[in-house]
C-alpha cells in the first residue's frame, strides 16, 4: 500500500512538474521567458513551448494585436486665437519590440497606454496651439493628425530607451468649445431667437392692431349707412303714415279725435298697476262721456 501511494504521488509530482515546463504561446500574443527575473526569450511564434519549472524561468504574455487607445480628457486646449476647445482623439498602436517594451515601458498593454495618453496629449496641445479654429476644422485637420504622429514616434523611438511599440494612425473625433464658452454660445443663439420672436410678436401686434381698426372703421361706416337707409325708410314710412291718417282723419274729425283719445288711455293705462289721480270732469275723458255720433 506504501508502495502504491508513493508511485501515485510520484506520477502526480512529475506530471505537475512536466506541466509547468510547458507553455503555449497564442497567435494573438508574444510569449516572453524570463529566467531569474530576466528575459531570456521572446517567442513569436504560436505553439507549445518549453521551459524550465519555477522559480527557475517564467512565462509572462503581451497582446501583440493592433490597440486602440481613445482620449479620455476633458480638459480645454488654447488655439492660436485662445479660443478654448475640446479635442476628443483616438489612438492606433501596437507592440513591436517585446524586450524594450518590458524594459523601458512596463510588463502590460496598460502601462504603454498610460505614457502613450501623456505623450499623444501633449503633443496635440503644442500643434493646437498654432493653429486658429477655422484651420482646426477645416484646412490644416489633416496636416495636425499628420504632425501629431510624427512627434509621437519620435518620441516612442527615441535613440535612447526606445518604447518598442509602433504608432499606426492618429485620428481627431471631434472638435468642440468647452462647456463654459458652449453655454454662453447657446445663450447667445436662445437671446438672439427670443428677440426675432419678440420682434415677429410686436410686427402682428401692429399688423392686429391695424387690422381691427379698419375692422372697427368698416364696421362704424357700415351701421351709420345702415342707420341713415333705416332713418329714411322710417321717415318716408312716417309720412305715408300721416299722409294716410290725414287723409282718414279729414274725412271725420269726431272719430279722429276718439281714436287720439284711445291712444292716450293706451299709453297712460299701460300698467295693471298703474294709478291715476285725475278729476272725471276734465278734458281727458271727453271722448268717454260724449255720446256716439249717429250713423
Amino acid at each position: 500500500m506504501n508502495k502504491l501511494g508513493f508511485f501515485i504521488t510520484s506520477v502526480l509530482v512529475a506530471l505537475a512538474i512536466g506541466s509547468s515546463m510547458l507553455f503555449v504561446v497564442d497567435q494573438r500574443q508574444f510569449g516572453v521567458l524570463f529566467q531569474l527575473g530576466q528575459i531570456k526569450q521572446v517567442v513569436t511564434e504560436p505553439g507549445l513551448n518549453f521551459k524550465l519549472p519555477p522559480p527557475f524561468q517564467n512565462v509572462s504574455y503581451i497582446d501583440k494585436r493592433l490597440l486602440t487607445l481613445e482620449s479620455n480628457d476633458t480638459e480645454p486646449t488654447l488655439t492660436a486665437e485662445k479660443q478654448r476647445v475640446v479635442i476628443d482623439w483616438y489612438v492606433r498602436w501596437r507592440i513591436s519590440d517585446p524586450q524594450a517594451y518590458i524594459r523601458n515601458v512596463g510588463l502590460n498593454e496598460a502601462a504603454g497606454a498610460l505614457q502613450l495618453n501623456r505623450v499623444v496629449r501633449n503633443s496635440f496641445q503644442q500643434e493646437v496651439n498654432k493653429r486658429t479654429l477655422k484651420e482646426l476644422l477645416n484646412t490644416q485637420r489633416e496636416q495636425l493628425m499628420a504632425d501629431v504622429k510624427k512627434e509621437v514616434l519620435e518620441s516612442v523611438r527615441g535613440a535612447d530607451k526606445p518604447w518598442g511599440m509602433d504608432v499606426v494612425d492618429v485620428r481627431i473625433t471631434r472638435v468642440d468649445y468647452a462647456d463654459t464658452i458652449t453655454r454662453s454660445v447657446y445663450d447667445r443663439m436662445e437671446a438672439e431667437r427670443k428677440r426675432v420672436a419678440n420682434e415677429l410678436r410686436s410686427t402682428g401686434f401692429a399688423e392686429g392692431e391695424k387690422i381691427r381698426a379698419e375692422a372697427d372703421r368698416q364696421r362704424e361706416t357700415i351701421v351709420a349707412e345702415a342707420y341713415r337707409d333705416a332713418q329714411a325708410i322710417k321717415g318716408d314710412g312716417d309720412a305715408k303714415a300721416n299722409a294716410a291718417y290725414a287723409e282718414a282723419f279729414g274725412r271725420d274729425p269726431a272719430f279722429a279725435q276718439f281714436y287720439r283719445s284711445l291712444d292716450a288711455y293706451k299709453a297712460s293705462f299701460a300698467g295693471k298697476s298703474d294709478v291715476m289721480v285725475i278729476d272725471p270732469s276734465s278734458d281727458f275723458f271727453r271722448a268717454m262721456r260724449t255720446p256716439a255720433p249717429a250713423r
